[in-house]
C-alpha cells in the first residue's frame, strides 16, 4: 500500500474584485462626457486639419521658393531628420531645459503653494502678487530678462557678487541657457504653484493633526502625509509644465535667436519653415515634435503611476 504525501500548494493572493460603479459614479461619468463632447469636437475640428496637413506635406520634397515643384518622397524627410545630429542635439537641449526648469518650478512652486495655503492675513494680496509673473506675456518677459542679463545696462551682474560686472551671459552656451531657463522659471512658476495649491486643498487637515499628535516632525508630515496625498496633483502639475517647457520657443527666439547652440526642436522647426522655406522637412519636424510630446507625457504618467479615477474617488 502506497501513500502519496500531499504537497502544499502555493496560491498567489488574488486582488480583491473591483467594486462596481455606483449609480452616482455612472451619472457623473455621463455628465463629464456631455460636458467634454462639444469642446473636444471643436478642438478636433480646429486642430485636425493642420495636423493632417502637416503629416501630408511631410511626405513631399516641398519648398516655398518653388511651390509648383513638389515631389513625393515618402518617409525620406523623417529619415533625414532622425539621422541628422542637429536634430538630436536640439532634442537633448530641449530635454535639458525641460528637466531643469520643471524641477526648479516644482520646488519653488510648492513653497509658494504652502505660503498661499497657510497664510491668514492679506491672503488675496499675496496670491495675486505671486501670480503676477504668469500674467506677463512671454515675449515681454523674454525681453525683460534679456535686458536684466545684459552686461552693459542689466542688473544681474551687479546683484551677483561672484560674477564680473562685464560678464556677457549670451557669449556661450552654458550661460545663455541659464538666462533662458531663469526667464522660463520666473514666468511659469506661478502656474505650477496654482496647481499645487489646488492639491494642498485636498489634503485632510485631520490627517496632518493626527500625525502631529503622534509626534511627527514637519518633514515627516511632509513626506508621509502631505506629498503622498498630493501625488495626483503633482503629476498633473509636472505633466502640464513639462509639455509646455518641451515646446519652448518664445524665450529662445527673443533672448538668443538660437545662437550658441541654444535652439530647441520648436526653434529648429521654425528655422526650416520660416527662414529656409523648407515646408516638407519642417512639417516632418513638427510631426516628430508632436510624437515626442506624446512620449514625454507617457513617460511622466508611467513614472508617477497615479490612477486619477481612484484619486478622484478618494
Amino acid at each position: 500500500m502506497t501513500t502519496t504525501e500531499a504537497r502544499p500548494t502555493s496560491h498567489k493572493p488574488s486582488k480583491p474584485p473591483k467594486a462596481p460603479d455606483s449609480d452616482r459614479s455612472r451619472s457623473e461619468n455621463r455628465l463629464a462626457l456631455k460636458l467634454v463632447a462639444l469642446p473636444l469636437a471643436l478642438m478636433l475640428l480646429v486642430t485636425a486639419f493642420p495636423m493632417l496637413r502637416a503629416l501630408y506635406l511631410s511626405l513631399f520634397d516641398y519648398s516655398l521658393t518653388a511651390p509648383d515643384d513638389r515631389t513625393f518622397i515618402g518617409l525620406s524627410n523623417y529619415v533625414t531628420a532622425l539621422t541628422d545630429g542637429l536634430f538630436w542635439r536640439d532634442t537633448l537641449i530641449t530635454v535639458f531645459i525641460m528637466v531643469v526648469t520643471v524641477s526648479f518650478e516644482l520646488v519653488i512652486g510648492f513653497a509658494f503653494a504652502m505660503v498661499m495655503h497657510k497664510v491668514i492675513f492679506a491672503r488675496g494680496v499675496i496670491r495675486t502678487s505671486i501670480l503676477i509673473p504668469y500674467g506677463v506675456i512671454t515675449v515681454v518677459s523674454g525681453f525683460a530678462w534679456q535686458f536684466a542679463f545684459s552686461n552693459t545696462n542689466g542688473f544681474v551682474n551687479s546683484w551677483l557678487p561672484f560674477i564680473d560686472t562685464d560678464f556677457n551671459w549670451f557669449a556661450e552656451q552654458g550661460s545663455s541657457l541659464v538666462a533662458i531657463m531663469a526667464s522660463e522659471i520666473w514666468k511659469t512658476t506661478p502656474f505650477m504653484s496654482l496647481l499645487l495649491l489646488a492639491g494642498l486643498a485636498q489634503v485632510s487637515e485631520d490627517m496632518i493633526e493626527a500625525a502631529k499628535v503622534d509626534g511627527a516632525t514637519w518633514f515627516q508630515r511632509l513626506y508621509k502625509v502631505i506629498l503622498p496625498n498630493m501625488r495626483a496633483a503633482i503629476m498633473v502639475a509636472v505633466l502640464f509644465r513639462a509639455l509646455d517647457a518641451y515646446r519652448i520657443f518664445d524665450n529662445i527666439f527673443v533672448m538668443t535667436a538660437g545662437a550658441n547652440n541654444t535652439e530647441s526642436i520648436s526653434f529648429l522647426t521654425y528655422r526650416q519653415v520660416i527662414e529656409q522655406f523648407q515646408l516638407g522637412i519642417g512639417s516632418a519636424l513638427s510631426v516628430l515634435l508632436f510624437l515626442s510630446v506624446l512620449v514625454v507625457a507617457a513617460v511622466i504618467v508611467k513614472l508617477f503611476r497615479v490612477d486619477l479615477a481612484d484619486a478622484r474617488q478618494g
